[in-house]
């Protein structure tokens, strides 16, 4: 299937080849990880760059706010540019924007940095579409879901592997390896990724100025945003707040042991594929419930994994685990849900909807850190449980409806 091009947004007669699927979700997870690599290493990369301490905060904001407005002007390109060239030139930018985050001296050339990684990293959001357009119908689910399942490990594994990384050879080694990664990664997608020449009959402004309307007129857009959004919220509220209570008096964690809690929270992933599997079925609806009620009972049964008990631990994994697997499978089946509605809009519809459950997550860490602070761990948790409490709420306004 090497350099076939795909002339228009349906999927072609013959079906995505397995090893596809795995080079996009390989392809999606290395990229991804670009955006969380220097969560954990604030603090040496604020000291090394002379970066102070009200500020550290933009090690991390600036990323999240490139990698936004790349969701919002970048992916939307993918309806109108050719799909492996935009994809390639990404992850060129990326590439060299790693090399100087590694070599950074001050802090000004680390935000910099931070900011056009977060902005090309959104290379991975154009690939996610491909999975779909390369599929037919009635296996789109699973090829999302498998390419969706390497994306959420890039993002699990990126923050306890820099840690790790950082700790056998100092900060400056992660953003080097994953310079190189990206390098020979964007070499393999050039040789290998067919071309994809979408329907080229509007221009860029006008491309832009439909989002707005696909935002007012799609209701499965607007309902399926606001889904993920509350989850990703719950999501990033826990892994941004669990490694305070697993350093803290309760469980007195080590950064290594913190590194190897977060690498076992990765088994929540298997649920992205199995989602594809279950959308393919026409089951949707009842899995969506599921995978709320999931979230909602991993805050739940956080309550039993805070204190100084010795299997107290082991249940803060397992909410770990259920935690991801809900949030796994709600952001394939609201893909499944999205990319049904039209090969010509995909990107467009993916970078609004992505946009949108990337700025609950950002609330979510935000408010997560303050609220800890404030109340500790069992404020913490009730506040994570109202998120997907929400979602099941608003949910339950589609019972009836025609909407997946």
């Amino acid at each position: 299937m090497t350099q076939t091009a795909l002339a228009s947004g349906e999927p072609a007669d013959t079906d995505i080849a397995s090893w596809m699927i795995t080079l996009l979700a390989a392809a999606c997870g290395i990229i991804v990880a670009n955006l969380y690599y220097a969560q954990p290493l604030i603090g040496p990369i604020a000291i090394a760059t002379g970066i102070s301490p009200s500020a550290a905060g933009l090690i991390v904001t600036l990323a999240q706010v490139g990698y936004g407005l790349g969701l919002l002007f970048i992916v939307p390109a993918g309806d109108l540019l050719e799909n492996r060239k935009l994809v390639v030139s990404l992850m060129a930018i990326t590439c060299i924007a790693l090399i100087c985050a590694a070599c950074a001296q001050s802090a000004t050339q680390f935000f910099m940095a931070a900011f056009v990684i977060g902005v090309s990293s959104v290379g991975a959001q154009v690939l996610v579409p491909y999975a779909a357009h390369m599929s037919r119908p009635e296996t789109r689910g699973r090829a999302v879901g498998s390419v969706m399942s390497g994306l959420l490990m890039g993002i699990l594994l990126a923050r306890p592997l820099a840690s790790l990384v950082a700790d056998l050879f100092g900060w400056h080694t992660i953003f080097g390896i994953s310079a190189v990664a990206i390098a020979l990664l964007a070499l393999v997608l050039l040789k290998y990724l067919p071309t994809r020449r979408p329907p080229a009959d509007i221009h860029y402004a006008a491309l832009l100025g439909t989002m707005w309307h696909l935002v007012r007129d799609t209701p499965i857009l607007r309902r399926r945003s606001a889904y993920h959004a509350l989850l990703f919220a719950a999501f990033s509220l826990f892994w941004t707040t669990s490694p305070l209570l697993l350093a803290g008096p309760a469980f007195n964690m080590s950064q290594r042991g913190i590194a190897l809690f977060a690498f076992a929270g990765v088994i929540g992933v298997i649920a992205a594929p199995l989602a594809g599997r279950v959308a393919d079925r026409g089951w949707s609806r009842p899995a969506t419930a599921l995978a709320m009620l999931s979230v909602a009972l991993s805050f739940v049964l956080t309550h039993f994994g805070s204190g100084q008990h010795g299997f107290s631990v082991w249940v803060l994994l397992g909410s770990a685990i259920l935690l991801d697997f809900g949030v796994s499978a709600n952001l394939v089946l609201s893909q499944r849900a999205i990319y049904a509605l039209g090969g010509e809009i995909r990107s467009r519809l993916n970078g609004l909807f992505m946009a949108t459950f990337f700025a609950g997550g950002a609330l979510g860490s935000a408010l997560g850190g303050w609220i800890y602070a404030q109340g500790g761990w069992s404020a913490t948790s009730w506040l994570g449980f109202s998120f997907p409490a929400l979602a099941l709420l608003y949910y339950c306004t589609e019972l009836g409806r025609s909407a997946k």
